[in-house]
């Protein structure tokens, strides 16, 4: 978690009056805040990665004063036409294609300041940027270049600059290989023919992104003109990072002023600071907080969360929303921010009118049931991630690819989307254990996501049951012989078990279970192609069960 050194005589400054440590202690856990330490003349405090606006003192006092009502409503922010224009090269497509930009004239730095703005840089670049592999921010001295900019990619070895922090010039390619920051980052291009610079008319490198500046435009308090840059290869990310840099910015006392940003076939202006709009139902709100707010009462507690809002239709209210606020993304969102302007110290806590006393979910219940019969059949359990990719899901076990619930920002590619079934985790499992003895039999309970449009999360979750048995004799008579077992010992009713074909089985050798004529789940002998492509050496046999269409008159008590 983020963390932020808050004292109080800077905090004074943005909030426009006088504020104690004690003061500010008490007011910003209701923000949001978890309080780390209180001093005399300072407050440290742990924010929330959503809320990465928290990153600076501006964004702070932002919320602050509408919290404490010394002003409410939506910040306004206004931004100059541009002067400047940015040249985005079709070279730069293969590696970070995305790049945006502002300038920001006339700020006074001192060298706390300067210090604030390189640790909010570097909580965008975790918070936002994913470590650099999303967005990349750089800033810039605009004083010590010359625009028009271009943002290219050059040969490793063609180009010299002075990077930040050295007084040598270095080529990108001894950039990654000696640099410290080129080592921590290389991966991110090492990868590409030709790696991004950012140069200015003359040709002198401003930065090299996503991994250094250069030395030429270092930014101190004697600085006055900024140029920002943010690079990557997500869009939504290098927009989002820039919406919250320039306002923070803004704050601080800067001018904002677009840039011109020309990419090949299409031309930008940035950074777009308009505010956007979403719906809220009063109503939702009410239920959802257990209050009774008149929809005067919900704008209220909107615009001390520096939200504006009015009524559109009857118990809707539209509520327009900061650029900086990116966290904001489903109506649910807006009925936090009225719990936050209505004080969460005044919800009253109510014991419910109806005493219920809590028990396992059927669903729980029918995965421990599930859990013995395979373990007293002589199976080991096992518990994998629900995140894998594409390659292992579908291209392994011969499947062409669906259509997975897919992660926005994900870690690695290795973790990319949710799982729809649980037999290549397994499989994957007997490939990481072929030093082991046989036979080989695993088994796991777990859930599964898979798309379902209908519902209000676009997503639904199920438990399924596979397994997998693998030696020299694995084969269908015994995978069934399990699979039977299994569905006998749950006391599964009007099960039968019929001739099928699937992929990633061996034809012939695979049949569907079926229940009540629907079916459920497959087994049979893994195709030979499937092996292969895990690297395991032994036949296989498996089976995998839908167990929440089971329909159960289970014997065994749980």
């Amino acid at each position: 978690m983020p963390v932020i050194n808050l004292r109080v005589e800077k905090m004074a400054r943005f909030l426009g009056r006088p504020v104690a440590a004690e003061e500010a202690a008490k007011w910003l856990p209701w923000l949001g805040f978890d309080l780390e330490e209180v001093g005399g003349d300072y407050v440290k405090v742990e924010y929330n990665p959503n809320r990465i606006d928290f990153c600076s003192y501006a964004g702070v006092a932002r919320a602050l004063k509408g919290f404490l009502e010394l002003e409410t409503g939506l910040p306004k922010y206004h931004s100059d036409e541009p002067k400047i224009t940015l040249n985005v090269d079709k070279a730069v497509s293969d590696v970070r294609p995305y790049m945006l930009a502002a300038v920001v004239r006339d700020i006074k730095l001192d060298a706390d300041d300067v210090v604030e703005l390189m640790e909010m840089q570097e909580d965008l670049h975790w918070g936002i940027g994913r470590d650099r592999k999303k967005a990349s921010i750089g800033i810039h001295n605009l004083d010590a270049v010359e625009p028009p900019f271009t943002y290219t990619a050059v040969e490793p070895a063609s180009v010299k600059f002075v990077p930040l922090g050295k007084t040598e010039e270095m080529t990108p390619k001894e950039i990654l290989e000696k640099h410290e920051k080129g080592l921590a980052y290389r991966h991110l291009i090492d990868w590409a023919s030709k790696y991004p610079l950012l140069v200015d008319k003359h040709g002198r490198v401003l930065s090299m992104p996503p991994i250094i500046n250069g030395e030429l435009t270092r930014v101190n308090e004697n600085t006055r003109n900024l140029f920002l840059d943010v690079t990557g290869p997500s869009f939504e990310a290098v927009e989002k990072s820039l919406k919250v840099l320039a306002t923070a910015l803004a704050d601080m006392g800067g001018k904002l002023e677009k840039v011109t940003v020309n990419y090949p076939g299409q031309t930008l202006i940035s950074p777009n600071l308009e505010p956007e709009k979403m719906k809220l139902r009063v109503s939702y709100a009410n239920k959802m907080l257990g209050l009774k707010l008149s929809m005067d009462g919900a704008v209220r507690c909107l615009q001390r969360c520096r939200l504006d809002a009015k009524v559109v239709e009857e118990g809707v209210l539209e509520v327009t929303i900061p650029p900086y606020r990116i966290d904001i993304l489903h109506e649910i969102d807006l009925v936090e921010e009225v719990a936050i302007g209505y004080g969460y110290y005044r919800l009253e806590p109510k014991i419910p009118a109806t005493i219920t006393v809590g028990e396992k979910h059927p669903v729980n219940k029918l995965a421990e049931t599930a859990r013995q019969i395979m373990t007293g059949l002589g199976f080991l359990e096992v518990m994998n991630f629900t995140l894998t990719n594409e390659r292992i899901h579908y291209e392994f076990m011969r499947l062409k690819p669906k259509n997975p619930v897919r992660l926005a920002n994900p870690v690695s590619a290795e973790y990319a989307i949710m799982r729809e079934m649980l037999l290549p985790g397994l499989l994957k499992n007997l490939a990481e254990n072929k030093h082991e003895s046989y036979p080989q039999r695993l088994f796991e309970v777990s859930d599964v996501a898979r798309v379902n449009r209908r519902l209000e999360t676009m997503c639904e979750r199920r438990l399924h049951l596979a397994a997998v048995t693998c030696h020299s004799m694995a084969n269908y008579t015994e995978i069934r012989a399990f699979c039977e077992a299994l569905l006998a010992n749950m006391g599964t009713a009007n099960w039968q078990i019929r001739e099928a074909k699937h992929p990633s089985f061996l034809q012939g050798r695979t049949a569907a279970i079926q229940v009540n004529d629907k079916e459920v789940g497959v087994l049979g002998e893994i195709h030979p192609q499937v092996l292969n492509n895990f690297g395991i050496e032994n036949p296989t046999a498996a089976f995998e069960i839908d167990l929440e269409q089971l329909s159960l008159k289970s014997k065994i008590k749980t």
